[in-house]
């Protein structure tokens, strides 16, 4: 299949090489061109621009927050521009509710298709195709897709035959994500101050009662302090729980935990932990519990 690539960060770069790995035809578009060349050596074709990266059956967009996925969508030369009639956009990236109903109804006055296909899993993942694959649409878009998901992921779970769903539940998973986050850095920060290795603990937590992937992930994260590079940006975590509180008010739901963990992300980007993991959260509860005064005390000593 011809398909387009628009997103070769983190996560879309590995997608794209393993739908390149897997027969299809890709032309890759990042707006920093050199994210290309190593797929390119795989076998696909650099885009000069967005509209050259559509001119196939499919186009995926894997970029990081509304604005860039509204610049490379609704541009003069952008995807509802280009796009031929009858093609498919499937949209990948974790974007609003709203952008999503917003590109949906776009789509459809052009005469294309539009669904909404974002992911679980990091970047390592992403290389591996072992990503979670959330998507939505209505079935006939949907159905010729799948192998193009069974390329990238390991599961695929059609939530329902509107693309904004998928998105919508896809912010719920970050929440729930970034719960596990803080609860995790706070209970390190306890034992931890009472004496206990961090990395023992962690491992007595993933082994036993918590032996499930986001607590083995992000545990290991924070016992190692492995912040940097970061596999998820905190700016990133701190945009996804803002959208997940949008989408909520919305709906009428309260979620006073999003609203804390967005404080709390808010507080680890305004201090300068923007570019850092996510998982650097946990170096909010090591600081209100005087751990980070004492270990600059014991340097001084």
């Amino acid at each position: 299949m011809d398909i387009g690539f628009i997103g070769l960060g983190n996560m879309g770069h590995g997608m794209a090489a393993n739908l390149i790995k897997a027969g299809h035809r890709l032309t890759v578009y990042n707006r920093s061109p050199g994210k290309a060349d190593a797929l390119v050596r795989l076998g696909a074709t650099a885009a000069g621009n967005v509209a050259e990266a559509c001119r196939a059956d499919v186009v995926f967009t894997m970029l990081s927050d509304d604005r860039a996925v509204e610049a490379v969508a609704f541009g003069e030369d952008g995807i509802v521009a280009s796009l031929p009639p009858g093609a498919t956009h499937v949209s990948s990236s974790t974007i609003s509710v709203a952008l999503s109903e917003r590109l949906a109804a776009a789509h459809a006055e052009a005469g294309h298709r539009y669904a909404a296909a974002p992911v679980l899993g990091r970047p390592e993942a992403a290389a591996a195709a072992k990503l979670f694959v959330i998507a939505a649409g209505a079935p006939q878009v949907v159905q010729p897709l799948l192998s193009l998901f069974d390329a990238i992921g390991q599961r695929t779970f059609v939530v329902s035959d509107r693309p904004h769903i998928a998105n919508l539940v896809k912010l719920s998973g970050n929440f729930l994500i970034a719960s596990a986050i803080e609860s995790l850095g706070e209970a390190v920060a306890l034992v931890a101050k009472a004496g206990v290795d961090k990395q023992q603990y962690v491992e007595l937590l993933t082994s036993t009662t918590f032996a499930a992937p986001v607590y083995q992930i992000y545990g290991g994260l924070i016992a190692r302090d492995e912040f940097e590079p970061a596999g998820f940006a905190a700016t990133l975590g701190l945009k996804d729980v803002r959208l997940v509180l949008s989408a909520a008010e919305q709906l009428q739901v309260p979620l006073p935990v999003a609203s804390l963990l967005r404080d709390r992300l808010l507080t680890l980007v305004a201090t300068g932990g923007g570019q850092l993991d996510w998982s650097a959260l946990a170096t909010l509860a090591e600081r209100d519990a005087g751990a980070l005064a004492s270990k600059a005390s014991d340097h001084s000593a």
